[in-house]
């Protein structure tokens, strides 16, 4: 038995809201201004009062006839019931005239915003108030409130009992069997849509719906999938749709809930927005005559019919769930490459959005998560090279501000409220500043009135959707909209963006597909913008920082020509520095952070561009030195030793030509040609001095070269230089501290260094004589040997003698020399102590396998005796006496410049003894071939020896000596000095060993 009728009051029975949808003409509103271009555009192209009709259909199957054959009762209440599914007008195009109610379009149909009612607000804009009335006077939409808009849809009396019983019934045997010719079709959604409308007060109506939604789908969506998918030839799409909607106005919704629901609305989608073009259907019609519909006409009606079908999804739809599944079957197809796609997804969801706007009613919480992704795309579609699709999502575009103005005010809490009221007054504001007429075609004016409006993952969708739209090859004005869309985007937002890495990920896989050079250029300016402001400034670098190196051609461009405001340039260029600087810090035995390598690459690339130009010369004492540092740490180093992330050379291949090092050299040569350094470029290319950088044992010598070139042709630079290292010289590890060391002690010649504090020059270097890396020891030597030469800090310098003093026993040559040449400097400020020590361990190097140390020793000694006060001479007299038998043998050195200062400091011996000598002690010929000549000095100097030094002795320690002509000397002075002793005494001193030596030669 059916179940009693629910004493509840007639409901409108209508499906549609017909008076939202442009797709239909205006009977109602006769006499009213005219509609928007894009408006009538669109009832043109979709509606069906402008076709011809085409012949009369076969049968009409809302006739009274029919429905009082198939439910019984009188023909008045089954034509009652027809008009309640018809909606006033036949599904299928006739001879009789379609009318349609609707509002005027007075407010509705305009993209034209009136600002005539913001003068309140332009007076006072802190007495904003959010109130409906405050967005309708913004966006320019009516006030006027469709809550009640069923008011225009045609008032149905109640079906009687039978007549649902026999509907039920003929739906029923649907179920159980197949639906075989276009008629049975028909006849069951006609019936379904029917027996909808009984919804309201009819409870069996009620229980069966509910109970069979799923067979109800199951139909619906093998109805959809028996329809040619490229042609249109019957009217079940119509029918399906108007379906749909009869049921959605009943809250009974086919097509959200579950997976299958789903299924079937994105199938529906397709069916409607994969069919051919009007023209194609047409040519079809031509090839295939149907005989029963005008083609062209059917579409237009089954494109209205879908059209209507979503509108109706969103009358009721406060928590915009309902507009969120609808953007997401429309997503696809409003991005299509075919235009008659694009199209009808366009329209479709510009109607969406009028209808959402009439009936907007919203409700925490809102569902609708998407709102940047449809901004974009939707402002993407308003530069749409189709101008059908451009002005269909203009009119969106128009209803979507008014959405997004509800929504933000139901979403913001107190707190945020004063956000609000900015956003609404920027929003004001440029909607006065354009024309008003042409906003909503323009990206970028989108753009900007959006933003104040969109959170910040809201602008990440928007900026992502954007980017999306610059892979459209095939139409290059989406292109060049995207562009202009992101630009505008970044520039407002300033600072409000999340997912940074993200946008730049996608822009910097983007840039190889633009080819127009105005969009690369706006491309390239977003990341400027980005880069330049300091919030981005690292996450930026750091992305850009993790592509392979070399760079290519579309990233070297990016590096090379980024457009930034000068205030910003250092700042940028400076965290660019730090991120090599702090790879400087790791331990030398670990692999090298693939890090230094890529920012060595961008400091080259950026040097190249030279849009950093200003912060170049600002922040060059940094950048040499950094890059210098990096030469040291890359010495050696192959892409091997780089501790490269997993997957960056996926499928490529790394030459071997490229390492560490080449990069690190050609970014040190192009800052010193973008700053102007080309004396010293030019210095270092003739003596090698890149090749000397390269070297492991050689690098310093590079670095001393550089410093000096810097030094002799750039006094000012090489100021600024010296000042930065000094804090710098105790950072970083060993190879970061060699090399500041190196370059910081040349520049300790500059005058300048007078004005250090001791603190940062002397007792620095005194730590260093102290150092356990000799090269330290080096370096620390040599910046004294520069800053004694400055008479106010040689006082300083002395009391660092006894730690130099203690370096004269160093085995590295260069140590001892450069301790030998201090020392030349200082000798004669020695106190006696000092200067006696320091004779004794100067008497240890004569001889020295070290040609230059046995020289300069001389030199040295020679400069002892002369310092020596007259007070003190007979403390050092014994020191000089066992002297003059080694200098005298070494006056006979294979090595003409040893053996030429002997022969000097044995004359500043004798002057010191006031002794005489004779003529032959100068004669440069070897004693073995002037035998006379080298009887006369033995001879002298045995007399004048006598009892003072035991010459033999002496001598004899040196016929052992390593040196042919020292040998021999020995044993020849040996041999004259026999004659000139006496025998006996020899004997009384115990030395009779000396006979027995003497009888071997």
């Amino acid at each position: 038995m059916p179940l009693p009728y629910r004493g509840r009051g007639s409901r409108l029975a209508s499906s549609r809201v017909a008076s939202t949808s442009v797709h239909s003409p205006r009977r109602a509103g006769r006499g009213a201004p005219s509609s928007s271009h894009a408006l009538r555009l669109t009832r043109r192209r979709h509606s069906s009062e402008q076709v011809p009709p085409g012949p009369e259909p076969q049968a009409d199957f809302r006739s009274g006839k029919w429905l009082q054959e198939h439910a019984g009762g009188d023909a008045r209440d089954s034509q009652q019931t027809a008009r309640a599914g018809m909606g006033s007008r036949h599904r299928i195009c006739s001879q009789e005239e379609v009318v349609i109610p609707c509002d005027s379009d007075n407010d509705s149909g305009s993209v034209d915003l009136q600002l005539s009612n913001l003068e309140d607000i332009k007076k006072d804009p802190s007495s904003l108030e959010l109130t409906d009335s405050d967005i309708f006077d913004i966006t320019g939409l009516s006030q006027e409130s469709f809550i009640d808009s069923f008011r225009h849809l045609t008032q149905q009396g109640p079906v009687s009992e039978a007549n649902v019983e026999r509907l039920i019934q003929s739906i029923q045997e649907v179920f159980n069997g197949e639906l075989q010719s276009e008629f049975e079709k028909l006849t069951f959604l006609r019936s379904l849509s029917s027996l909808s409308q009984t919804l309201p007060y009819d409870e069996t109506t009620e229980s069966f719906i509910h109970s069979h939604i799923t067979d109800i789908v199951h139909v619906l969506n093998m109805l959809i999938e028996e329809e040619p998918l490229h042609s249109l030839f019957s009217s079940v799409r119509q029918e399906v749709f108007i379906t749909i909607a009869n049921l959605s106005y009943q809250d009974i919704h086919l097509l959200f809930g579950s997976e299958d629901r789903a299924d079937l609305f994105s199938l529906i989608t397709k069916s409607i927005i994969t069919l051919p073009s009007v023209e194609t259907l047409i040519q079809l019609q031509e090839i295939m005559p149907s005989g029963s519909y005008n083609t062209e006409c059917l579409y237009r009606q089954t494109f209205q019919a879908f059209s209507e079908m979503l509108q109706s999804l969103v009358v009721k739809d406060p928590h915009l769930e309902n507009l969120d599944t609808i953007f997401k079957q429309m997503d696809p197809w409003l991005q299509s490459t075919k235009d008659h796609e694009r199209e009808r997804a366009t329209a479709s969801m510009a109607q969406v959005l009028k209808c959402l706007s009439r009936h907007l009613s919203l409700k925490l919480p809102l569902r609708f998560q998407r709102l940047g992704h449809f901004v974009a795309l939707m402002a993407l579609l308003c530069g749409d090279s189709v101008t059908e699709v451009a002005e269909e999502a203009a009119e969106g575009m128009h209803c979507l501000l008014h959405v997004t103005l509800r929504l933000k005010c139901t979403i913001y809490d107190k707190k945020n409220h004063p956000n609000l009221r900015r956003a609404m007054k920027k929003c004001q504001e440029l909607l006065e500043l354009y024309s008003i007429k042409q906003f909503y075609s323009c990206p970028f004016k989108i753009a900007q009135i959006f933003e104040a409006f969109l959170n910040s993952n809201e602008l990440f969708q928007f900026v992502m959707t954007t980017l999306d739209g610059l892979e459209n090859l095939k139409h290059p004005c989406t292109q060049k909209s995207a562009g202009e869309l992101l630009i505008t985007m970044v520039k407002n937002a300033e600072s409000r963006f999340e997912k940074v890495p993200e946008i730049m990920g996608v822009i910097c896989a983007r840039l190889s597909i633009i080819s127009q050079p105005r969009v690369r250029r706006q491309i390239i300016n977003t990341v400027s913008l980005f880069i330049s402001r300091p919030k981005y400034t690292d996450i930026v670098i750091g992305h850009l920082l993790c592509h392979p190196v070399p760079y290519d051609r579309h990233l070297a461009e990016l590096w090379r020509t980024l457009e930034v405001e000068l205030p910003s340039t250092t700042w940028i260029l400076w965290r660019l520095l730090r991120k090599l600087q702090k790879c400087h810090n790791e331990p030398t035995h670990e692999k090298m952070a693939y890090v230094a390598v890529a920012a060595t690459d961008a400091l080259y690339e950026v040097f190249v561009g030279n849009r950093l130009q200003a912060a170049t010369f600002r922040l060059f004492p940094q950048l040499l030195m950094t890059l210098l540092i990096q030469i040291h740490h890359s010495i050696g180093l192959t892409m091997s030793d780089v501790a490269v992330p997993s997957g960056l050379y996926t499928g490529q291949e790394m030459s071997s030509e490229v390492t560490p090092l080449c990069f690190a050299i050609q970014a040190t040569k192009s800052l010193l040609l973008r700053t102007l350094c080309w004396q010293e470029f030019n210095i270092m290319e003739k003596n090698k001095g890149w090749t000397l950088l390269e070297g492991k044992e050689c690098h310093l010598q590079g670095v001393s070269l550089l410093a000096n070139a810097l030094l002799e042709r750039n006094h000012l630079l090489a100021q600024k230089v010296m000042y930065l290292l000094v804090p710098l010289l105790n950072r970083g590890n060993d190879k970061h501290k060699l090399t500041s060391a190196g370059f910081f002690v040349e520049l300790l010649q500059s005058p300048v260094a007078r004005r250090l504090p001791s603190i940062y020059s002397i007792v620095r270097l005194k730590d260093w004589l102290h150092h356990g890396n000799r090269v330290f020891k080096f370096l620390a030597l040599r910046g004294l040997r520069y800053l004694i030469k400055h008479q106010d800090m040689r006082e300083d310098i002395r009391s660092l003698l006894p730690c130099i003093l203690d370096l004269l026993c160093e085995t590295d040559e260069k140590i001892v020399l450069l301790a030998i040449q201090i020392l030349l400097q200082l000798v004669g400020t020695m106190d006696f102590t000092t200067l006696t020590a320091m004779m004794k361990t100067l008497f240890t190097l004569f001889g020295d396998v070290r040609s230059d140390v046995h020289r300069l020793s001389l030199t040295l000694f020679g400069a002892s005796i002369k310092s020596v006060k007259y007070t003190d001479k007979k403390g050092v007299e014994n020191q000089v006496l066992d002297s003059l038998v080694p200098l005298l043998l070494y006056s006979q050195d294979e090595n003409d410049a040893v053996a030429e200062e002997s022969r000097q400091v044995l004359t500043i011996c004798a002057q010191f003894l006031k002794w005489k000598l004779p003529q032959e002690v100068y004669c440069k010929d070897p004693w073995y071939i002037s035998p006379s000549e080298a009887g006369t000095v033995c001879k002298f100097f045995g007399k004048k020896c006598q009892g003072k030094v035991n010459l033999l002795a002496q001598t004899l320690m040196f016929s052992k000596n390593a040196k042919l002509p020292i040998r021999r000397a020995a044993v020849l002075f040996v041999g004259l000095l026999l004659k000139y002793v006496d025998c006996s005494e020899l004997r009384t001193k115990g030395t009779d060993w000396i006979e027995n030596e003497g009888s071997i030669y």
